[in-house]
């Protein structure tokens, strides 16, 4: 790839989007080509998460529909025990098992210990779910606050560029100046292409994240207050 000269860009006329990468610099085409990628990665993580919190939140409100619907939590775990459970569901059904571990050895030696384990158990599941519910949006953060600053390189390199471009030809004509400004001022909205979305969907996310792990924590809590009033009956 040949830098930006006088000769390849005779004439502003020729400039176009395709011509700016193919006659960018080496440094200033892998920024762009970076750039691009992490933009099309980005808005590949943006529409996976979309459809994630929606079948997440989908889940939730099926599942508290059921379970509170007044069928007994036997039904309902035997019921959810072929599927392949979510959210709400996951931490029931982790929760269940444990009670189920745990109930022929409380007959022996009492219940004490049994609400602690199956707190934990709830705990460890609601970890679980979250690392899933907020998996790459890492990668979103980094590309919001990172993308404008790798543009910016790509930025001051086509300048340097348009600054060379002159002292070789001694000429300050738009024709030897547009290109390489062109080329930085591209590297830059690439870099602004990348950064906007991933901050904005990033921010959105986030708050969706914190919303299900509040909605997990609080059922845990609910859930955790039934087994107590259960182990109480039987002690």
């Amino acid at each position: 790839m040949e830098p930006v000269t006088v000769d390849t860009v005779a004439q502003v006329g020729q400039i176009s989007l395709w011509h700016l990468v193919m006659q960018a610099s080496w440094p200033v085409f892998l920024v762009m080509l970076g750039l691009a990628l992490a933009s099309v990665w980005g808005w590949a993580i943006i529409i996976e998460k979309f459809f994630a919190m929606r079948r997440m939140n989908a889940a939730n409100d099926r599942f508290e529909q059921s379970f509170w619907s007044g069928q007994s939590l036997e039904d309902l775990y035997l019921a959810l025990g072929n599927r392949n459970s979510i959210g709400l569901a996951a931490i029931f059904m982790a929760a269940m098992r444990e009670w189920k571990r745990s109930q022929e050895a409380a007959m022996r030696a009492g219940f004490h210990g049994v609400q602690r384990r199956i707190e934990k158990v709830m705990d460890v599941q609601i970890q679980k779910e979250m690392h899933d519910v907020e998996s790459r949006l890492l990668f979103l953060a980094t590309t919001g606050s990172a993308a404008p600053f790798i543009g910016l390189f790509g930025t001051v390199w086509g300048i340097m560029v348009s600054f060379q471009a002159i002292a070789n030809s001694q000429n300050t004509n738009l024709a030897v100046v547009a290109p390489g400004i062109a080329e930085a001022l591209f590297a830059t909205a690439i870099g602004l292409l990348a950064a906007i979305p991933a901050t904005i969907f990033y921010n959105m996310y986030t708050a969706d994240a914190g919303k299900i792990g509040a909605r997990l924590e609080n059922f845990a809590d609910e859930f955790s207050a039934i087994i107590s009033r259960q182990l109480d009956e039987r002690v």
